[in-house]
């Protein structure tokens, strides 16, 4: 369905050439977040907020039909499945499959997003964060260090899970957040680079956390340094192969890098 299109996944990865097993970062000056089964759960994903939008999307569509937003995303998906003459159904019927196979579509996220925020601000909704997450932000940002966030879901979609988790809302803590539209794919390599040269941190200065494995081998091509996440609940292999792996944000390998010790 396009090169934009990417199915969720974490296949057991073949050792990329070139990739250093068991790097680890020192003393980082930034750390980029993945979000989804790292700092919050997948299943808060899975079972809360794609239901709530796929519901929403043919509602979506009738109450915003010829705005610049709705013609916009209807453009968008024409073109990432070459089909210049669908009409609104056949592209909300898109989403709605792509929903449901979990394809990491920019247009896709970017409707979500829009529908998530009306369900933040009414109140439906709220960001979900794994109850050791909010101190340890906390403590790394004193520290000294960067904190960004990269996630398939769109920008807004990020900003509003941290301004509305039921611990308060997290975004002073962060300094920024990048997605499939203003990074890229978190398959590639470059788009860890892309995140480079935007926040001005040197690769091996920047650590990566997140639960995929094919993330981490990406951003390790980068040139990053990265730490594996798998909460109790991951039925996956832990530890992940080539990366320090641990199970939450707390614990204290992962804190003595963060000082700068190994």
């Amino acid at each position: 369905m396009g090169g934009r299109l990417h199915r969720g996944s974490d296949r057991p990865g073949v050792p990329t050439p070139g990739l250093a097993p068991g790097r680890r970062s020192v003393n980082p000056q930034a750390v980029v977040l993945d979000i989804e089964g790292t700092v919050g759960s997948a299943r808060h994903v899975q079972d809360v907020l794609f239901p709530y939008a796929r519901e929403r999307l043919p509602q979506w569509f009738a109450e915003h039909r010829g705005t610049e937003r709705a013609e916009r995303l209807l453009a968008e998906v024409r073109h990432d499945l070459r089909a210049g003459d669908l009409n609104e159904a056949g592209v909300v019927a898109a989403l709605l499959a792509w929903t449901d196979e979990d394809i990491k579509a920019p247009a896709l996220k970017e409707i979500q997003g829009w529908i998530w925020a009306a369900g933040y601000a009414e109140g439906s909704l709220t960001g979900h964060v794994y109850a050791e997450v909010p101190h340890v932000l906390r403590r790394w940002a004193e520290s000294g260090a960067s904190l960004y966030t990269y996630s398939s879901g769109s920008v807004a979609a990020q900003v509003n899970w941290f301004a509305h988790t039921t611990y308060g809302d997290l975004t002073p803590l962060l300094r920024g957040y990048f997605d499939l539209t203003t990074a890229g794919s978190k398959m590639y390599a470059a788009s860890y680079r892309r995140i480079s040269e935007v926040i001005q941190v040197p690769a091996d200065a920047t650590l990566f956390l997140s639960d995929s494995a094919e993330e981490l081998d990406a951003a390790t091509e980068a040139g990053w340094r990265t730490v594996g996440v798998r909460r109790q609940d991951d039925p996956r292999r832990c530890p992940m192969p080539r990366h320090l792996t641990v199970r939450s944000l707390d614990e204290q390998e992962l804190a003595q890098l963060m000082k700068g010790t190994e």
